[in-house]
């Protein structure tokens, strides 16, 4: 994890921007402590549990990176209160205005950065729509304040091959740029272009015009992010530990005690190249076995089993064995457990449990 963390950071000041590290993957203070460049931020947050945890711990500059729903605006404006910088972000005139009038009505300019929809992947305005951008940022400062603009470059997670990669960082990058050169023009300020996702943080050749980089899950790293390229198996930091419960050996499977209640239902490695099942199986030091994966999973039974096609053999694993699962997506599998036990290296000694939270 550390190693993780200091190879995003030691790019990032190559270009002269800072990190805004999202919070939402580890969901812990120990773990945010040594994310963040200080421990009051910055930061972001994709719940408004989050924001309120982290906000508790001290951290005073979050962005809550889901469109806004005004029902939710009390509890903002309750954390503002608490003398945390928490801004939001929109990108629809209704939304706009419902956050300028509750500004209005609770006697604070609350900050909202306009949502860019830089690939199509999922919500925002689009980059060059310039009437949407500036009806926006109209409605908002009639009360609220205009910070900036955001994106997340969503559809990087299945771009394949380095010069894809490179060419999702830099629409990302020229979506938010041209965004602001609109809003700027029409005469309004906005300090903050905020662009975000791991496999674009580590790929973008070119940031001028952006201030900040939001990444969250490059501090564990997974098996999905493994099968884009962005990292090594042995970058990821994140592990289930699980024993061995049974065997069933004219079926090729070793059972554990480890189903998807412990490593989520997430299959993101299913569309691509590798299939990685519910999880790749290693030794209790880490290291991969050849082709061996939780191939299948019920809510508490994990069948570990070769990788179909594969010519590779079961380890010769007994009744209370021990073994490690990486993970296909380590925000959804972390969210399973309520603490991380701490390891260094491929040793098994536990340094430190580490709390971390969930619910919304």
């Amino acid at each position: 994890m550390d190693r993780n963390v200091a190879r995003l950071r030691s790019r990032l000041e190559g270009f002269g921007v800072s990190l805004r590290p999202h919070l939402k993957t580890a969901k812990s203070i120990e773990v945010a402590r040594r994310v963040m460049t200080s421990n009051e931020g910055p930061a972001t947050v994709s719940t408004l549990r989050e924001a309120e945890f982290f906000a508790a711990a001290g951290v005073k500059d979050i962005i809550y990176a889901v469109g806004i729903a005004p029902a939710k605006l009390p509890k903002i404006a309750e954390l503002r209160r608490t003398g945390c910088d928490l801004a939001i972000v929109l990108d629809t005139v209704e939304q706009a205005r419902a956050v300028a009038d509750f500004s209005r009505e609770a006697g604070m300019a609350i900050p909202a950065l306009i949502e860019i929809d830089c690939d199509g992947h999922r919500s925002g305005v689009l980059p060059r729509d310039r009437q949407r951008l500036v009806d926006i940022a109209a409605a908002l400062t009639d009360g609220a304040e205009l910070r900036g603009v955001l994106t997340h470059a969503g559809a990087s997670y299945g771009a394949r091959g380095v010069e894809e990669l490179r060419r999702a960082a830099e629409e990302e990058r020229q979506a938010v740029v041209d965004a602001a050169t609109i809003l700027r023009e029409a005469g309004h300020e906005c300090p903050v272009v905020s662009i975000g996702s791991t496999p674009t943080a580590h790929h973008a050749q070119n940031l001028d015009g952006v201030t900040e980089v939001r990444a969250g899950v490059f501090v564990f790293f997974d098996l999905v992010m493994a099968g884009i390229g962005i990292c090594d198996i042995d970058d990821i930091a994140v592990s289930v530990l699980g024993t061995v419960i049974g065997h069933q050996e004219e079926k090729g499977w070793i059972l554990i005690d480890a189903g998807w209640m412990a490593m989520s239902r997430d299959r993101g490695t299913a569309k691509q190249d590798v299939d990685q099942g519910y999880g790749l199986v290693c030794d209790i030091e880490g290291k991969p076995y050849g082709d061996l994966i939780l191939a299948d999973a019920n809510q508490e039974h994990g069948i570990i089993a070769v990788r179909e096609g594969s010519d590779a053999k079961l380890p010769d694993l007994k009744i209370g064995d021990r073994v490690r699962i990486l993970p296909n997506h380590a925000c959804a599998t972390g969210a399973q457990h309520s603490s991380y036990h701490v390891v260094r290296g491929g040793s098994d000694a536990v340094e430190a449990e580490w709390p971390r939270f969930g619910g919304w």
